[in-house]
């Protein structure tokens, strides 16, 4: 809303620009109210401008203007005019280290798919099969737009096979053959199931113009999460000391061999720590029992070697306290100060842990999102351990996200959320899979059926009968009383608790207390029990109204159970297929195709494709997906990424830019009078070009609030400023005249020329407009006055720094 309400205000200041054309700014009194600076908001500025007093006469148009216009374009797309300036050298280590990091995941991936029979990719994608398509369902052209797939036909027998398509003013078909490389599913961010307008095939510039907007937002996304990992690459921090003894005492005390997986995620943390100057910031992605938990242990232990803090961030209290359990068992013999901090405690122990957190007098803190209080500061914080990031909210991810810059960072989860994943799959994140169940493991049972009480009765009795427990999971804690009720009188003689979130915390550990301890038979529960339990003797879970529950969740809630050698049951019920939304339906045929050991990953592949990949993008990236479908955006996404170095260019100090072009301003006497204020406002003028254009138009406005309208003279000196400040943004370092030809030279490839000049909008610039080793010439009809070849210069430099936001910017 609030980008809208500037848009508009945007266009009215665009008019007041153009009512300048005839009427000029009167002076204002010395008295005025202070000038904008760079700290001023759009707000302000428009305000200044809408309360201007009425003004005298002036001649000619106003060249600035269409600084405005694409100042509004920008905010209308969300794009900052502000971004980091990155050296050659870190910027290149960062491109490399993406290339190399994706071709790695691209092994690692195929293994995994080689290892299940899946088919290999060559690169990502997300074009389809048009064998797998239903009559009925929408699907996106590349360069047509979305229609509605009718069938498959063939015209003859020994003809080729056609795709036939309905668009919104007739038929289309397209060969089989082509159609794995240009058809697209169309899905929206959530698949909130709303039927898409058809393009026309007559019309495709509303198609074009969809498409020019969301490859727009995919480049933006690219250069956001480049210009993030860029400045992270930046972050430096002393590699931590070789292993000693210490460590491998530590280590010795894992009771069990490890998997192959396991041992290479070992080695990866290990070379994060031991071997790089910036902070880690790994997922390690793993099904639940594969021994996610070990590697961070080590990971803690040599962080708690060193000196410094240790963070524990879980999503629950149940969890939490798990966690704390493990680490003060592990770390008994160390003398390490441990802590659990969370919602159930009183606000006098916060308030105590918080000051002890403070004064450094304890190693490790364990607990919930109240880690992230604002008075909770650490003193020496050197990792951070995030169990199950797809549980936190946005704000708690936004803390996560703001901390990998500083300290280390080690994510577990055993399906990541399709952010995460995302950043995995592209390089953006480090990532160890450990998909080796561990020896004698069983997979897990997975029983997907209508809801049947019998079936439920039979279930706990056999659990029972082998000196089991049972987890019994709905979605909602409003039913819990009800059912325990109903299960009582089936199962008189067993004792059968009941957990939920809301609970108070003693009632709800002394609960979790007598199930772990095997005092109660039957868990009757939300999905509190969700993450990272790991009781024993549970190996039958059952969870009503399953379609309720997200992919990520049905996963985690399964593996609750299984974590001893006993083969495990999951018993998932569901209403009658007939109700369930398309969404829930592919969610269960996905959790029954995924019901081996280690198919966490898989999994999040899948949720990553059903989900619409809705949390790896911002509201506005959401909405541009939507327009074209998410597998398509996906593509560009993808497509940009491959490109990423195309993306980068290099800008300049202002103040090393030369504009050599023959024209003598002489001092506007008919615009400042005063020579002394002429000269401050010159050099005030050099101040705010040396900053940024936005400071330079504030500074433009505020001129015109004291002096009016500029003249002929002072135009063409102040646009001759403004060509040295694009120019530097834009990578241009020299503009000269040669005869009728304006020439400028950068150090830019072809590739980056190229994609900026996908911004220009004039025609007559395009066609008289070449590049050629970092030359970009620009031919005159004929010469130009001064005057008028400033200003020709001028016009050219704002066509190109509409390009501006393609790139991350060096």
């Amino acid at each position: 809303m609030k980008a809208r309400r500037l848009s508009l205000r945007l266009k009215k200041f665009t008019c007041l620009v153009h009512s300048m054309q005839a009427q000029q700014i009167g002076t204002l009194s010395r008295d005025a109210p202070t000038f904008l600076d760079s700290t001023s908001s759009l707000e302000e500025i428009f305000s200044r401008v809408e309360s201007a007093p009425p003004t005298q006469a002036s001649a000619g148009p106003d060249p600035f203007a269409d600084l405005h216009h694409l100042l509004e374009k920008e905010i209308e797309l969300g794009v900052s005019t502000h971004r980091g300036v990155f050296s050659k050298d870190e910027t290149n280590l960062a491109l490399q280290k993406l290339k190399d990091t994706r071709k790695q995941r691209m092994g690692m991936i195929n293994t995994r798919r080689k290892l299940a029979g899946d088919k290999l990719l060559q690169d990502f994608t997300y074009s389809l099969d048009p064998e797998s398509l239903v009559p009925g369902e929408y699907v996106v052209h590349k360069s047509k737009g979305i229609g509605r797939f009718v069938r498959l036909n063939k015209e003859d027998a020994e003809g080729p096979e056609y795709v036939i398509l309905q668009y919104a003013d007739g038929m289309a078909k397209l060969k089989s053959s082509q159609a794995a490389q240009l058809l697209y599913r169309y899905r929206q961010p959530g698949d909130k199931g709303r039927a898409p307008g058809l393009s026309k095939l007559s019309d495709p510039r509303p198609w074009e113009k969809r498409k020019s907007k969301s490859k727009l937002a995919a480049q933006k996304m690219v250069v956001d999460l480049l210009q993030l990992y860029v400045n992270r690459l930046k972050q430096k921090r002393q590699p931590y000391a070789k292993d000693g003894e210490e460590m491998e005492g530590f280590v010795s005390k894992f009771p069990y061999e490890p998997t192959p997986d396991q041992k290479r995620a070992f080695a990866d943390v290990e070379d994060d720590m031991l071997n790089r100057e910036t902070p880690m910031d790994r997922l390690i992605c793993g099904d639940v029992g594969f021994g996610k938990t070990e590697v961070a242990l080590r990971a803690i232990f040599r962080v708690f070697l060193a000196g410094k803090q240790v963070m524990v961030l879980a999503p629950t209290t149940v969890l939490a306290r798990q966690h704390y359990n493990v680490i003060c068992e592990r770390f008994a013999d160390y003398n390490a100060r441990i802590a659990l901090l969370s919602k159930f405690q009183t606000r006098a122990e916060r308030k105590r842990l918080a000051i002890e957190i403070k004064a450094g007098n304890l190693d490790i803190i364990v607990g919930t999102h109240a880690l992230f209080n604002s008075n909770i500061h650490y003193n020496n914080l050197g990792i951070l351990v995030v169990d199950e990031e797809q549980r936190f909210g946005v704000k708690q991810k936004e803390r996560i996200t703001s901390m990998k810059n500083s300290v280390d960072v080690l994510t577990l989860s055993a399906t990541p959320i399709p952010r995460t994943l995302y950043l995995a799959l592209a390089g953006f994140r480090d990532a160890s899979l450990i998909t080796t169940p561990p020896p004698q493991r069983l997979p897990i049972v997975t029983h997907l059926l209508e809801f049947d009480e019998e079936q439920i009765i039979a279930a706990i009795n056999y659990e029972i009968a082998r000196n089991g427990q049972v987890y019994y999971v709905l979605p909602r804690s409003q039913g819990l009383p009800a059912k325990k009720a109903a299960l009582q009188r089936l199962f008189p003689s067993i004792e059968i608790g009941i957990a939920y979130g809301k609970q108070s915390a003693t009632l709800l550990e002394e609960t979790m207390d007598r199930f772990a301890q095997g005092e109660s038979q039957l868990l009757l529960c939300t999905n509190i029990i969700e993450s990272g339990l790991d009781i024993r003797r549970v190996n039958t879970i059952i969870v009503e109204d399953i379609h309720l529950f997200g992919l990520a969740q049905i996963y985690q809630l399964r593996g609750r159970v299984g974590r001893a050698d006993k083969e495990a049951h999951a018993y998932l019920f569901y209403p009658q297929k007939e109700s369930l939304s398309d969404e829930a339906l592919e969610r269960l045929v996905a959790i029954e195709e995924c019901c081996d050991l280690g198919q966490g990953f898989k999994l999040a592949e899948r949720d990553l494709a059903i989900r619409g990949f809705g949390s790896v993008f911002g509201e506005r990236q959401s909405g541009e997906a939507a327009h074209i479908g998410l597998d398509l955006f996906f593509d560009l996404l993808f497509e940009t990424m491959s490109k990423a170095d195309s993306h980068i260019f290099f800008q300049y100090d202002f103040k090393k830019v030369k504009l050599d072009v023959d024209f003598d301003p002489v001092r506007a006497v008919d615009y400042i009078k005063d020579a002394q204020r002429y000269e401050t406002v010159i050099s005030e003028l050099e101040v705010a070009a040396c900053s940024g254009l936005r400071e330079l138009m504030y500074f433009t406005t505020n001129l015109r609030f004291e002096f009016g309208r500029e003249t002929t003279c002072f135009e063409v000196l102040l646009q001759a400023v403004y060509i040295r400040r694009i120019a530097a943004d834009v990578g241009i370092h020299h503009i000269w005249v040669q005869g009728k030809t304006i020439v400028m030279e950068s150090d830019m490839s072809e590739t980056v020329f190229n994609i900026l000049k996908e911004g220009i909008t004039s025609e007559s610039l395009l066609s008289s407009m070449t590049f050629k080793q970092g030359i970009i010439e620009i031919e005159l009809l004929i010469k130009l006055s001064q005057t008028r070849l400033i200003g020709r210069i001028f016009a050219s430099m704002v066509e190109l720094r509409k390009g501006l936001s393609h790139f991350a910017r060096q």
